[in-house]
């Protein structure tokens, strides 16, 4: 995949990620403080894929809540509503078992301009699939009308956010805390592009180049905009399998956003080695040669193939890839972690390395 100085960015598409770190951290200031209000029942900081609440018993409610995003906007151009569903279950159960915890339940809210009730079961049918497959009850939820807020001339029809909650015990709690050099990063394939950087994917492909979503590319095999609603792949069925194995998985980490730079949110003070990545798929190459994307940019906004990775011994690396082939889902010794203070990680195929929250290149 080529690569240029001038490409495309994110915050061009939209997305201004620095500006977004700096109200995060405002706002998590705030947040922080009405812990006060229940003290001693948040388990684990602020910030990780998941939050955990004691509920006692030595029981953990692992809670998480997520948005589909401007996914829905292809959504709306392709006429297709019956998938964005899994994507609103996938984003959400995904991250609850990033700490250990098994998803048990879930709620959505979608916000529309105007009820389409034709529209509204599309997207119910993606929720209970989405729910078939991680085994959850959607157990409540909400459809609010927003008419003067969801305006045509802002593109939205629609919105739809999902809150998903686990259980876990106290004392299993994953955070990546007991990591050590040597330990094996294995990567779960992802379907695809999933729920991310579809801002800076829909600016490449509608504004750059240009082309509608019924435009088909032999690379994909099948129109863009059909590529870019592939479903998030749910991965619970497949690190339950392994837990309930007695892997010994250190750290689970859902590759969204900010890509392989969600692997520095583990606790232990390690760095990581990615030096065996499969050839991602070619949606992202289209993506990056059509909007002249640096590598750095892709692998920050990007999963580039692996949607999750578990982190466990190197002995037992092996019997993770084989559950997971077991699913359906290719997975890759793609790594493994290293001593560093600094917790950067290395994409050593494309000569790139992160740190806190961005890539450079070496």
């Amino acid at each position: 995949m080529p690569e240029t100085k001038k490409g495309l960015t994110y915050a061009e598409a939209g997305v201004n990620t620095l500006e977004e770190e700096t109200a995060l951290k405002k706002l998590l200031k705030l947040v922080d403080e009405t812990k006060k209000f229940r003290p001693g029942t948040t388990k684990i900081g602020t910030g990780y894929f998941a939050g955990v609440v004691d509920v006692g018993g030595g029981k953990g409610l692992a809670v998480s809540t997520d948005g589909v995003g401007t996914k829905i906007l292809v959504a709306q151009m392709v006429g297709r509503y019956n998938t964005i569903g899994i994507d609103c279950v996938a984003m959400n159960v995904n991250d609850v078992l990033c700490v250990g915890a098994e998803p048990t339940c879930f709620l959505d809210y979608i916000a529309v301009r105007e009820i389409n009730p034709e529209i509204i079961e599309e997207i119910g049918k993606g929720l209970f699939r989405g729910a078939e497959i991680a085994k959850v009850a959607i157990v409540g939820g909400e459809i609010a009308q927003l008419r003067d807020m969801l305006s045509p001339s802002q593109g939205y029809q629609f919105d739809l956010v999902g809150v998903a909650i686990g259980l876990v015990s106290l004392d299993r709690i994953v955070l990546g805390q007991n990591l050590v050099e040597g330990d094996v990063v294995v990567g779960l394939r992802s379907s695809g592009v999933h729920s991310n950087g579809l801002s800076l994917a829909r600016h490449v492909f509608f504004k750059v180049a240009k082309v509608g979503p019924h435009k088909y590319f032999e690379e994909l095999g099948r129109p863009v905009g059909e590529e870019l609603l592939e479903p998030t792949r749910i991965y619970v069925p497949i690190v339950l399998d392994m837990m309930r194995r007695g892997l010994n998985i250190k750290a689970l980490i859902h590759i969204t956003g900010d890509g392989f730079l969600n692997l520095c949110r583990v606790e232990a003070k390690k760095g990581f080695v990615i030096d065996n990545l499969p050839e991602p798929q070619p949606i992202f190459g289209l993506i990056q040669k059509l909007g002249r994307v640096s590598d750095e940019e892709m692998f920050k906004v990007y999963n580039m193939g692996i949607g999750f990775c578990v982190v466990l011994p190197k002995e037992e690396a092996e019997e993770a890839i084989t559950i997971s082939e077991k699913h359906g889902v290719e997975a890759f010794k793609i790594g493994c972690v290293v001593e560093d203070p600094e917790k950067k990680v290395l994409i050593k195929q494309r000569r790139i390395v992160g740190l806190g929250s961005e890539f450079h290149k070496i």
